[in-house]
């Protein structure tokens, strides 16, 4: 089974035909597919129709450990397996859209920001998977940052103030930039990590900027000056350049390595339009020999 790849963008991203990732068995394909992550770090495969516990399924084949403490699984008390299976959406079980005020809504609107799926976490999160179960008639893009480029766009000074700099990562602190509060039991749940500000890919050997909005502060700076930094690294980042945008349709299945890029959802009417998705995300377990 040969994979076909197409750019998508000049720096990263690029579209895959050649496979059915339903029930997907073959080894050799699966690595084709992080061959393709590595290089490409956004992959977007069309018309896969995939249920849920097939989308676990191939998520444990592809890399292994799943990644279940998520803000929504935290706010709606779900463990144990069917929550390494998480609900991108703005409508209720009943299928009618969430209420503006609704806690999971609120919360969700902090993926508006630039973000990292489980930075907050240790190991932080992989590889990302987004399957599109209902597609909006009104654009709802998905935007995706290079962080390998961005970091290879920094001069040599500035690759050298942040060599070896560490960052606290927390999702308490990124949904508090938009009001969101949580409940103490919530907070020791979803806890925090520190992180590498420059991250080494393993298997490219590429450097990438770990930010985002999980991003809290430098390690012993003051808050200040990390936070002015973090914010200029932010702005250089996601230039347009270095920005893939993606139009979802319906069965689109789409994988990304969270330590090389960023992404954040783009907005629409929410209020009218139901969206919904099914993401799945892996945990940055060391590989070993």
């Amino acid at each position: 089974m040969a994979l076909r790849f197409e750019t998508l963008h000049s720096l990263f991203g690029a579209a895959v035909e050649g496979v059915s990732l339903a029930g997907l068995e073959d080894a050799s394909v699966y690595e084709d597919i992080r061959r393709g992550i590595d290089e490409h770090a956004v992959l977007v495969f069309r018309r896969q129709p995939i249920l849920g516990d097939e989308q676990i399924a191939f998520a444990r084949k592809l890399d292994g450990q799943l990644h279940t403490l998520t803000t929504l699984n935290v706010l709606s008390d779900r463990r144990g397996e069917s929550a390494a299976l998480t609900a991108i959406s703005n409508a209720s079980e009943s299928g009618s859209v969430l209420a503006a005020g609704d806690r999971r809504r609120m919360s969700t609107l902090g993926n508006r920001l630039w973000h990292t799926d489980a930075s907050f976490v240790d190991p932080a999160g992989r590889y990302s998977m987004l399957s599109a179960r209902v597609v909006p008639p009104v654009a709802a893009n998905t935007e995706f940052a290079d962080t390998r480029a961005g970091y290879d766009a920094l001069d040599a000074k500035m690759k050298r103030r942040v060599a070896d700099l560490k960052v606290r990562h927390s999702i308490v602190y990124s949904r508090g930039l938009l009001g969101f509060e949580f409940t103490p039991e919530e907070k020791a749940l979803l806890g925090e990590a520190v992180h590498p500000l420059v991250r080494t890919i393993p298997r490219s050997g590429r450097k990438s900027l770990y930010i985002a909005s999980h991003a809290s502060h430098i390690i012993d700076w003051s808050i200040a000056d990390g936070r002015l930094l973090l914010a200029e690294l932010m702005e250089h980042a996601t230039q347009k350049r270095f920005v893939y945008s993606h139009a979802w349709q319906p069965d689109d299945f789409v994988i990304w390595d969270n330590r090389a890029t960023m992404h954040r959802a783009q907005p629409f009417d929410d209020q009218q339009f139901a969206r919904e998705l099914r993401r799945t995300t892996t945990l940055d377990v060391p590989e070993t020999a």
